[in-house]
């Protein structure tokens, strides 16, 4: 598949799931609509990011590490929901670790 339209998906994907990420976030109520793009836009960058790789470099560890930050981003809402950390500093660290993660895309550092 054309690498222009994998990266345009990808990007969908992200935007779709910062949009679900300060639905669910910010409005405070755990919206289902909001759960259920989170979920979508997740799997979304995940098939897409791994069909952008072909077949992961095993040497490398960047993707590694962007697939745990996509854990934590997973696992964002969940955070905000238990009260483990407020709302507000759980949308923050998941705004680092999309800046974190789109610099180890770009840059493939190790």
């Amino acid at each position: 598949m054309d690498p222009l339209i994998l990266k345009t998906l990808h990007l969908a994907g992200v935007i779709g799931l910062f949009t679900s990420l300060g639905a669910s976030l910010l409005a405070g109520s755990g919206k289902k609509g909001a759960s259920i793009l989170h979920g979508i836009s997740l799997v979304l960058i995940l098939l897409v990011g791994f069909a952008l790789l072909h077949k992961p470099p095993m040497h490398q560890y960047w993707w590694m590490v962007k697939l745990g930050l996509w854990l934590f981003i997973g696992l964002a809402p969940a955070l905000a929901k238990r009260k483990v950390l407020p709302a507000s500093i759980v949308l923050i660290l998941c705004i680092l670790a999309a800046v974190t993660a789109a610099w180890l895309g770009l840059r493939k550092p190790f």
